[in-house]
């Protein structure tokens, strides 16, 4: 379960990050361009880029498995969600402003650390997949000793 208040972080502009795993074990990443806290926490809604999500789709389907990692450019606050896949569907036009939210705050994030603007808006955004997750475990990500360490009130028991 994602708790309340981290609800607003993982929907921010933060980086967004996607890892899947095929049959062989075998990894992939790729970015997503928003995402949304669903059902009082219990599920998470991430949006994937048509052109750049083909393996992780394919991951998906295969085995349901994914992770998502949210990361903050300045201060590098991080945070994992583990879960399944429970639906994958194209991305309605209405999502569309959710996306669109998404890339400016981005773009205005990684403008703190020096990223031009216009280097995050050029990244592939639409048309979409969304992946909607039933949520198994939240884990901190931060660097630092916790690292790895179930957030409180996230369910990390799930792996």
């Amino acid at each position: 379960m994602i708790p309340q208040d981290l609800a607003g972080f993982l929907e921010s502009g933060v980086s967004v990050l996607v890892g899947t795993r095929d049959a062989r074990l075998a990894p992939d990443a790729t970015r997503a361009v928003g995402a949304r806290v669903v059902h009082g926490g219990g599920e998470l809604m991430v949006f994937l880029p048509a052109a750049t999500c083909a393996t992780a789709l394919a991951n998906v389907g295969e085995n349901g498995r994914i992770a998502v990692c949210f990361s903050r450019a300045f201060d590098h606050r991080a945070v994992q969600v583990k879960g399944r896949a429970i639906e994958v569907r194209l991305a309605a036009e209405p999502e569309r402003a959710l996306v669109d939210r998404y890339r400016a705050a981005l773009a205005e994030e990684l403008g703190y650390v020096g990223v031009p603007p216009r280097a995050t808006l050029r990244l592939a955004h639409w048309p979409c997949h969304v992946v909607r997750l039933r949520v198994e475990g939240v884990f901190v990500q931060t660097p630092g000793p916790g690292a790895g360490a179930p957030l409180e009130g996230g369910g990390g028991g799930a792996r």
